[in-house]
């Protein structure tokens, strides 16, 4: 049978989003319930992904249906296109399955022409209501499908005001109307080199095909990718019966919401324009009414307006976003959604709809984007001046929330600066963990290099710290402290505002407002705990960061990074002098001095979780990470060695490596250095036999995690250290304390012989950042480089370090917790990249049978709900 590409509103429903996209299905959907709906037809998404397999061309089946339709549309509306007695005009509107705001403006008025006009204009006995509606057609068609900038119509416009005297659009005569579309026809002629089409069919095919291009524009790939929404999804497009709201003072347009976008309240809330067209309430051009207001204005249609909003909400059972005509007091629907709302406005209305009865816990649950939580937990700009705000540029959104600050260049200033008072902001061609510091001291980190998993994204993730990552339009001087971004040259001191959920930067202040936790969020967690089979933990090097996670609802620490314990204080130094010794005496030595250290952090992360479970892995990063770089650090160093400085300066170029994360880290520096595992099991061990000795009733169980295996031979060797050192520590303690030894899975090797591994490992941890980076071969940090021509060429739809590959790196999951399930029946598998807390990665580690996922402290509210959504939406399978 011949496919379908085009519905009309009477042929479809609400179930038939995925085809008709969301708008051609709630359309579809409030005809079948008798709402007054001007009628019209869907052209499918389908037929959309096939005008791009054809070549952006719309084939003939295509084409023929649309010609049927159109046919169809004559015979229901009465009306025929460029007929001289009753002219049918429309609108077309995109509309894809997912929402995407901004995707392409509506055409309204399409199918006019200069004798069609004239005929309206005879017919209505309302000449200027003809006119206006021809000139805002050539200005939308000119914009919209052209990409004729608006800007040149909005100059004859208000030259026209201003030679005419007056200050409204409202105020202009049909005949200055009628001389205007003149001057826009002429204008459009002189841009495009040709006549604007007269002939309707013409105007509406181009119209269709301005429609499926916009689903390619910039701004639609750039959503996509931040949304999570498929290229292969394509669009659908809307022709509509026009309905006019620019006929007088008995015609209007607006927009209203069933309950408050903002708060949640439940009052009807919108605005509305008398003698107006659509686009002219949210364009701002006249000052709008509020909705209330139309109660005086006409009663009757207020009522009926009142009574459809009843309906809609009570039928889709959400808060309705709607869209309405009037023409000559007669009330249209033009629109329903569920509305867009904020993350506060989302759990009340939540909340409220269950305590009304209208949907259970689940459906309360599944309705909350996750991802909206970041706006809770972070703090966010002032919605007002943000709206005034225009940003200079945009790169990678790595960690949420808002900041805005003055500039400053080096982490030692941040720090610096922060103690005499002042708000800052990082700017760093990247950071590394010496950074650390400075980190901490600000508002926000903007970083010229490094992506979504760089070392700047993952710390400030951590600590809950706006950054924006990956900025390389930015032309840096970090030694004279300025750098160019988008013409402007910055220094040290100007004031800066980043917004680390959009990846925008904006120049100079824009205030911040602190994240507020709404009292139903408690609930709404409460019922996501109800229905997740995932546990929930998270990624914490610091008490602080362990006792927030917990305070979020962490169930434990599935990875506790202990290179990032060594840039407290002075302990780098002792970890320096550790890097270069020379002989295994020094180097016990340097780590006599760090076992305390490390023994007291492990201890305030055991006593923050509570006899919770605690994952320890052991050092990772490449050792040349830590050596000093400053001269005055380097002599510091010597002195404390007894060696010349040139030595010190000999062995740290000699710690050099040509591809660090491939290279000296991970277990093979506990291969080459035993003596780093042995005080790292030390301190783990008697940390552990301490805080169970303070608190008897605690199940505390050590989970030591060996990073970078790929061979069961490393793993044995290391596992044989740890093992000897803990047991001779619990031996000489009286205490019975139970430890598990196991390894992280982030070299594909591994997860190939995971059944060989898991003989050695009682439980596995997928480390996704090395893994995916492994898997792929290319760096995390200079992904950047390349990733927008991947995504431009529709090679990549998104950043495989913010969203797991379920096909390459998720194959080689799947395949390492079969192969080590079947050597160990009852060991845990967890994940402890960035993908943790990830949304659609956490539904992925739900299918594929994880034990728990573990994020970064401020993610794990998310990680609760998108593991709730995942065993919801998946129960039964």
């Amino acid at each position: 049978m011949a496919t379908k590409w085009v519905y009309l509103f009477s042929e479809g429903n609400a179930t038939m989003r995925n085809l008709l996209g969301g708008k051609g299905a709630n359309l579809a959907e409030m005809t079948n319930l008798g709402l007054p709906v001007p009628q019209g037809f869907t052209i499918t998404t389908e037929a959309c992904t096939q005008y791009y397999e054809d070549g952006r061309k719309i084939n003939d089946e295509i084409m023929g249906q649309i010609m049927e339709h159109i046919g169809k549309m004559e015979e229901i509306t009465g009306k025929k296109f460029g007929d001289k007695e009753n002219p049918l005009l429309v609108s077309v509107r995109s509309g894809a399955r997912a929402s995407m705001p901004g995707m392409m403006d509506t055409i309204l008025n399409l199918g006019l022409n200069e004798e069609v006009v004239e005929v309206l204009a005879a017919k209505s006995g309302n000449p200027r209501w003809a006119w206006d509606c021809y000139r805002r057609f050539i200005q939308m068609f000119s914009d919209v499908v052209m990409e004729v900038g608006k800007k040149y119509f909005e100059e004859l416009i208000d030259k026209m005001k201003a030679e005419k005297g007056v200050t409204q659009d409202v105020e202009l005569t049909a005949e200055d109307l009628h001389e205007l579309a003149n001057q826009f026809k002429a204008e459009y002629k002189e841009k495009i080199g040709k006549d604007f089409p007269t002939d309707p069919k013409e105007q509406l095919m181009e119209a269709i095909k301005a429609v499926f291009r916009s689903w390619d524009n910039p701004r639609a790939n750039v959503y996509r990718r931040d949304n999570d929404i498929p290229y292969s999804w394509g669009t659908a497009v809307n022709v509509q019966m026009m309905a006019f709201g620019n006929m007088g003072e008995t015609s209007g347009t607006g927009v209203a919401f069933t309950r408050d976008p903002a708060t949640g309240e439940k009052h009807l809330m919108g605005e509305f324009l008398m003698n107006a067209q659509g686009e002219d309430v949210v364009a701002g051009v006249r000052t709008p009414q509020k909705i209330d207001q139309l109660k005086e204005v006409m009663p009757e249609v207020y009522e009926q307006f009142v009574g459809i909003c009843h309906t809609l909400e009570d039928h889709y059972r959400d808060m309705q976003d709607m869209e309405f005509t009037i023409e000559d007091k007669k009330l249209y629907m033009l629109q329903t959604r569920n509305g867009k709302r904020t993350a506060k406005a989302a759990l009340k209305i939540a909340c409220d709809l269950v305590d009304e009865g209208m949907i259970d816990e689940k459906k309360a649950v599944q309705m909350i984007d996750p991802r909206n939580l970041d706006t809770l937990l972070h703090p966010q700009f002032d919605a007002e001046a943000l709206k005034k705000a225009e940003p200079v540029a945009k790169a990678l959104a790595a960690s949420p929330g808002a900041a805005c600050g003055k500039i400053v260049f080096t982490a030692e200033d941040a720090k610096e600066w922060k103690e005499r008072g002042e708000k800052v902001v990082l700017v760093r061609l990247e950071t590394s963990p010496e950074d650390i510091e400075g980190m901490k001291a600000s508002q926000g980190i903007l970083t010229v290099r490094g992506g979504m998993t760089s070392h700047a994204a993952v710390v400030a993730r951590g600590m809950g710290t706006c950054c924006v990552s990956g900025c390389s339009e930015i032309i840096m001087d970090e030694v004279n402290k300025k750098f160019v971004l988008a013409g402007k040259e910055y220094h040290e001191g100007d004031w800066l505002s980043i917004d680390g959920s959009t990846g925008k930067i904006y120049d100079g202040i824009i205030p911040t407002v602190d994240a507020t936790i709404a009292g139903e969020f408690g609930r709404i967690m409460a019922w996501a705990d109800k229905y997740r089979r995932l546990r929930v933990r998270t990624n914490a090097d610091t008490p602080r960061d362990a006792a927030k996670a917990r305070e979020l609802g962490a169930e434990g620490i599935g990875l506790c990074r202990t290179e990032h314990m060594f840039f407290e204080g002075n302990r780098i130094d002792a970890f320096r002098e550790m890097i270069c010794s020379e002989t295994v005496e020094e180097r016990e030595a340097a780590l006599e001095k760090i076992l305390p250290e490390q023994q007291g952090d492990f201890e305030k992360l055991y006593e923050a979780l509570e006899g919770n479970p605690v994952t320890i892995r052991f050092l990772d990063p490449p050792l040349h990470e830590f050596v000093p770089t400053e001269e005055e650090d380097i002599k510091k160093l010597a002195e404390a060695q007894g060696k010349s400085v040139e030595t010190i300066k000999a062995i740290c170029d000699s710690l050099h490596e040509f591809n660090p994360m491939m290279g000296h880290r991970g277990c093979r520096l506990a291969v080459t250095y035993p003596e780093i595992a042995k005080m790292q099991t030390k301190a783990v061990i008697r940390a552990a036999i301490n805080v169970k000795k303070a608190h008897a009733d605690w199940n505390v169980c050590p989970e030591i995690m060996i990073p970078l295996i790929c061979d069961i031979k490393e793993l044995k060797f290391v596992k044989k250290v740890v093992v000897e050192t803990a047991d001779a520590e619990i031996a000489a303690s009286d205490i019975d304390l139970k430890y598990e030894v196991g390894t992280m899975i982030e070299i594909p090797r591994a997860a190939l012989t995971a059944d060989e591994i898991a003989k050695e490992a009682e439980f596995f941890c997928f480390g996704t950042n090395d893994l995916t980076q492994m898997t792929y071969g290319f760096s995390r940090d200079d992904a950047g480089k390349f990733l927008n021509a991947y995504y431009d060429t529709k090679i990549f739809e998104n950043d495989p370090f913010a969203r797991l590959d379920q096909t390459g790196v998720g194959k080689l999951m799947e395949m390492a917790i079969k192969l080590g399930k079947s050597t160990r029946p009852d060991m845990h598998v967890g994940i402890c990249g960035e993908h943790g807390g990830d949304p659609t990665s956490v539904e992925f580690c739900h299918k594929i049978g994880l034990d728990y996922v573990s994020c970064s402290p401020f993610r794990v509210p998310i990680a609760r709900l998108a593991a709730a959504q995942a065993a919801i939406a998946n129960a039964g399978k």
